[in-house]
């Protein structure tokens, strides 16, 4: 099984950026950990992160040629904002988990809505860096289940 994990703007400055808010865990500390969970239980997994929105969708896309099973993605401030991004992920139809650190929904109003949670299998948030975790947990079974 092979896995997709997404990161989007922002989150390439994990420990330094506001850690009271995302946690003191660099982005490559929470994929180390996570890739070991994955290896772990027999599961190959894929990462990007991008500032950049084109180039995300353009990694969701390929997902599909990659042999990709399914995606967990953090959007970042894509999240509120992208229905180009919200469209690619609908449009390679892949089993996905939406995770943020912060719990989105106790922060401020403009934060409240996803464009992507609609199209997610599902949405994790407000777990810091065990969200990852438990989205892995969440797709690999749903994978499993179809």
């Amino acid at each position: 099984m092979k896995i997709l994990i997404i990161n989007g703007p922002n989150l390439n400055l994990l420990g330094t950026r506001e850690p009271d808010v995302y946690g003191s865990e660099t982005l490559a500390q929470i994929m180390k950990s996570l890739s070991e969970e994955a290896a772990a239980k027999g599961v190959v997994l894929d990462y990007f992160q991008s500032n950049t929105e084109g180039a995300l969708i353009d990694r969701i896309h390929q997902a599909m040629q990659d042999g990709c099973h399914g995606i967990i993605i953090n959007p970042g401030g894509y999240t509120h904002t992208s229905i180009a991004l919200r469209d690619a992920v609908s449009g390679v139809n892949l089993p996905t988990v939406e995770v943020h650190l912060s719990n989105i929904h106790a922060r401020e109003p403009f934060r409240h809505h996803s464009y992507i949670a609609p199209v997610a299998i599902g949405q994790i948030s407000g777990f810091g860096a065990l969200g990852y975790s438990l989205a892995l947990r969440a797709l690999i079974k749903a994978i499993k289940e179809d």
